[in-house]
């Protein structure tokens, strides 16, 4: 029992301990998120502007002998699906399918991704590793180009711009820029298996399951103790001369003390007063 009442005082304050410490951190990565979506954003604001702006002449444009599509194996979506949420921590998979409709080769040099603010897609907050293929397609040719990424865990729960752009060179030597995917995504946690908080309240609750039973129990012992009758007195047994076992002494003796006569008994008052006559 002490051990139960000891494990019910100390489980309420571990858990709240628990959940503040939960807190604590989660703050701590929103707090570090920020910071690094405005330093990566000072830093590759400029970048942003010259890829994207329309006045440049320096800006990397697509060819128009190209068509390209995208599809998302991991999460899975349909072909025409253009936002949908992914999870954090967990691998992002997609296939890029790449059309070549002109009458010169095309190199595919390489393929990338970044995560951008949503609300201005010059703010660069992750970029994702570049992947070369320097593969060569022909005209009336095409060919699909897989690649992967994994979101961080410390972009759960917010909305992000996913660029992914596709690096490819004409015979001539021209270089081109296509942005084959440019959607907000939704970045969502997902949780599995059996966390440290919920552990913790599936004890809390077994223990006071456990001490609700003992106190029931307890209380039920109690109450048919109150109620069960007294035992009645059981009458005092007296033995008989038929009881006497005589088969300890000699046959001569029991024939003799069969053939005696018995003496009537007397009460004590009278061998009193028959003494006392005798002595006159």
């Amino acid at each position: 029992m002490k051990l139960i009442y000891l494990t019910l005082l100390v489980l309420p304050a571990a858990l709240l301990c628990f959940q503040s410490a939960n807190t604590i951190l989660a703050k701590a990565e929103e707090d570090e998120l920020d910071d690094v979506v405005d330093i990566e954003g000072e830093d590759s604001q400029v970048v942003g502007d010259d890829t994207l702006g329309e006045d440049d002449d320096s800006v990397v444009k697509s060819s128009q002998d190209v068509d390209t599509t995208i599809l998302f194996i991991k999460p899975v979506t349909s072909l025409g699906d253009a936002t949908f949420d992914i999870q954090a921590g967990f691998p992002v998979e997609f296939l890029v399918g790449f059309i070549n409709k002109g009458a010169e080769d095309y190199l595919v040099e390489s393929m990338e991704a970044s995560f951008r603010y949503p609300m201005d897609y010059t703010y660069y907050i992750q970029n994702f590793t570049a992947l070369p293929y320097n593969k060569e397609v022909k005209p009336k040719q095409e060919a699909t180009f897989a690649y992967s990424f994994i979101p961080n865990e410390a972009f759960a729960g917010r909305p992000f711009g996913l660029n992914i752009q596709l690096n490819y060179r004409d015979a001539s030597g021209n270089f081109y820029q296509e942005a084959v995917y440019n959607q907000t995504l939704n970045i969502v946690e997902v949780s599995e298996g059996l966390d440290g908080e919920t552990f913790f309240l599936y004890v809390f609750l077994g223990a006071g399951g456990v001490l609700a039973l003992v106190l029931g129990q307890q209380a039920l012992s109690s109450l048919a103790r109150r109620k069960a009758p007294r035992a009645a007195a059981r009458p005092l047994e007296t033995g008989t001369a038929s009881d006497v076992d005589y088969d300890w002494l000699p046959k001569e003796v029991v024939n003799q003390l069969k053939k005696s006569p018995k003496t009537p008994k007397q009460s004590p008052r009278a061998r009193k007063a028959k003494r006392s006559a005798g002595d006159d």
